[in-house]
């Protein structure tokens, strides 16, 4: 594989937010040395690799708790610096990676710095029929689910609102901004390529759809 898709990249963990490709993610930076990667990105490429915490350790973020295999990198494209040294930064998520291994702590640096490789997210010509067809369910299932939890008199969503917006785009958004647990989210992140990652979406709403539907009256779940 060529040298391009192997960096040194400066790693944000979150125990709350998965970044994905093609998305913007608003972050508000506070502590102190994140403030200090960002002031380092800023100088510099602009890109820091997001990568999310085990579930187990995420009571464990003032340290350096144990982090899952494949993150998000993303380009920092607007940034405010605040007067107590706090950042306003959006990321625009590039490329997914799978971390190959952390490096040493160095002197002066406080963030976590790992050597990864860059993961592509292949579409081959000759999946376009199905992954044509699992977007189409997809818009479908979440424009039913949207239904399912508008709240009365709210504006209507429609299937047609999404005709111009590609596959790859639709599918790594609706995985980003969707409610679900952060294990969960991880696991979409994980999948190899668009058709996959829109396979295991579409479960994901069908459960929920399904879990929604079948509430009782005062919004608890049935039971059998």
């Amino acid at each position: 594989m060529p040298d391009a898709f192997h960096r040194k990249i400066p790693l944000f963990p979150l125990s709350n937010v998965v970044l994905f490709p093609g998305v913007r993610a608003p972050l508000h930076i506070f502590e102190p040395r994140y403030r200090q990667m960002i002031a380092a990105a800023l100088s510099a490429d602009r890109w820091i690799g997001m990568i999310a915490v085990h579930p187990d350790h995420a009571n464990e973020m003032d340290g350096n708790p144990p982090l899952f295999p494949v993150g998000c990198a993303g380009v920092i494209t607007e940034s405010e610096q605040l007067k107590d040294g706090r950042y306003n930064i959006v990321l625009l998520g590039t490329d997914r990676f799978r971390m190959q291994r952390e490096l040493p702590e160095a002197e002066g640096r406080l963030y976590r710095v790992a050597e990864v490789e860059l993961l592509e997210d292949p579409f081959e010509a000759a999946e376009r029929p199905r992954v044509m067809a699992l977007r189409a369910g997809v818009v479908e299932l979440f424009t039913k689910l949207v239904r399912l939890t508008a709240a009365p008199g709210s504006s209507e969503l429609s299937p047609e609102m999404f005709n111009d917006v590609d596959p790859v785009t639709l599918v790594n958004t609706l995985c980003q901004l969707l409610d679900l647990p952060c294990a969960e989210k991880q696991g979409l992140l994980e999948c190899h390529g668009p058709r996959e990652r829109l396979e295991r979406l579409t479960s994901v709403l069908e459960f929920r759809s399904a879990e929604l539907a079948f509430r009782s009256p005062d919004g608890a779940p049935t039971r059998h």
